[in-house]
């Protein structure tokens, strides 16, 4: 499962309770995309949250 590079923020687990009160694993993925990024000048892709791309933490290339 892929983590953000810049938060590491990656997938959640644990149990789906419904109203019965049956309880189900369940993992949550965090919404990750792989972009493309300026680093150091260069431009490199790398696997970003959209948190991290919305808050500007990273800068498109």
């Amino acid at each position: 499962m892929a983590k953000c590079a810049i938060c590491n923020k990656g997938a959640h687990f644990g149990i789906r309770v419904s109203h019965s009160h049956r309880r189900n694993n369940h993992m949550w993925k965090s919404n990750i995309k792989s972009v493309r990024v300026k680093v150091n000048g260069g431009t490199k892709k790398m696997n970003v949250c959209t948190a991290c791309l919305r808050s500007g933490k990273v800068e498109r290339a």
